[in-house]
């Protein structure tokens, strides 16, 4: 473990308006860089930087604080369908213990409000996971009028902790074996020294691994018990650069206003079967037209990086624009993804233009930019 010493973040100040994790004392003892993000102060990186805890989590196991993630508990003999009737995804595809990825959308038009991870605790209990600006429009979404159903946000009453990398389960098994062993998308309850937790098998970096949901007051001591094994801190910057390299879409880039599952590639969360849900008409209009533009992953020949919003150009006429790009620390070069008319295909070469219209050429490759 790296030294603790608290000296050159003395004199960091937070804007009040910002929310905090439970472990934001560990995170400046640890000397992180802090950053504002989606209304809450987190940590961008630790001293070894972004590139050293990317690799790290490619190579052995890393631990993210994910506190600003939100947790809306969904409870009730109508939580089923209340879930049913405001979500993209269809439930009967699983079961209790068991999770899911869906979609919450605007009704007008099918675009994606949030993009969310839904925890099927039992038979009467979900917790959904929106994120970190997002969790009062989805406890919005889910409070309908009547009985039979409550949403309540209880986010300040956790942390969560995702531990993440090849070795991830065998590192933290040593301290939460029970959470080490839950199945890929499984939840289950254990207990930490006596504390109830929730462990599911979750993330967000291409890698295994799995999430914690712990009680704020513990948080700390189970993030240094984990720590001790030799499972190294990583902050927001390496948990975007591994999302990309796995291709996962970001809400906000990827997914958002005037974009739907269907632009992003995602009909797979639409439950077409399940009768009708928020959204549907308009996610039907939109398959009967045709959908454009469509997302796809895009490679250069160098190190060079395309950026957010920089034009996409095939043979000199404008094709798409990038919604996030950065330097891949895997494959030394730099990777986006982007969306584009549908007359662009993989294979096509394609140029990348900055603010000053310097091109950077491209190749448009399938993603996942790296096998899962």
């Amino acid at each position: 473990m790296r030294g603790r010493g608290c000296d050159s973040i003395s004199a960091v100040t937070s804007p009040d308006h910002l929310k905090h994790s439970p472990l934001d004392a560990v995170h400046r003892e640890l000397r992180a860089k802090m950053t504002p993000f989606g209304g809450w102060e987190m940590p961008l990186s630790y001293p070894p930087g972004t590139l050293a805890e990317h690799a790290a989590c490619r190579s052995a196991a890393v631990v993210f604080d994910v506190s600003h993630l939100g947790t809306v508990r969904v409870t009730g003999p109508g939580a089923f369908e209340a879930l049913q009737r405001q979500l993209t995804n269809d439930l009967r595809k699983v079961a209790p213990g068991r999770c899911q990825y869906t979609h919450l959308l605007d009704e007008a038009d099918g675009s994606v409000l949030d993009d969310i991870i839904v925890w099927w605790v039992d038979d009467e209990r979900f917790d959904v996971m929106p994120n970190a600006s997002n969790t009062d429009r989805v406890v919005d979404a889910l409070t309908p009028a009547g009985e039979g159903v409550s949403a309540v946000d209880v986010t300040g009453e956790r942390a969560v902790i995702a531990v993440q990398g090849p070795s991830a389960r065998e590192l933290a098994g040593a301290v939460v074996p029970d959470a080490a062993a839950v199945g890929r998308f499984h939840v289950q309850p254990f207990d930490f020294d006596g504390t109830p937790c929730l462990a599911a098998g979750t993330g967000y970096t291409g890698e295994d691994g799995f999430e914690i949901s712990v009680p704020a007051e513990r948080a700390a001591e189970l993030w240094r018990a984990i720590t001790a094994m030799g499972v190294e801190p990583a902050g927001l910057g390496a948990r975007d650069t591994l999302r990309l390299e796995a291709g996962f879409p970001l809400h906000g880039h990827e997914l958002g206003a005037g974009l739907t599952p269907l632009n992003a590639g995602l009909g797979w969360v639409i439950g077409w079967d399940k009768g009708d849900f928020r959204g549907r008409a308009a996610l039907e209009r939109q398959r009967s037209e045709g959908v454009e533009p469509v997302l796809v992953g895009l490679r250069t020949a160098s190190r060079r990086p395309p950026r957010s919003d920089q034009v996409v150009t095939r043979d000199g006429t404008e094709v798409g624009r990038v919604s996030s790009g950065n330097f891949s620390p895997t494959l030394e070069v730099g990777i986006a993804l982007a969306y584009v008319t549908p007359g662009v295909s993989t294979g096509d070469h394609v140029e990348v233009l900055d603010a000053r219209g310097n091109a950077t050429p491209a190749t448009v490759v399938d993603t996942p930019f790296l096998p899962r």
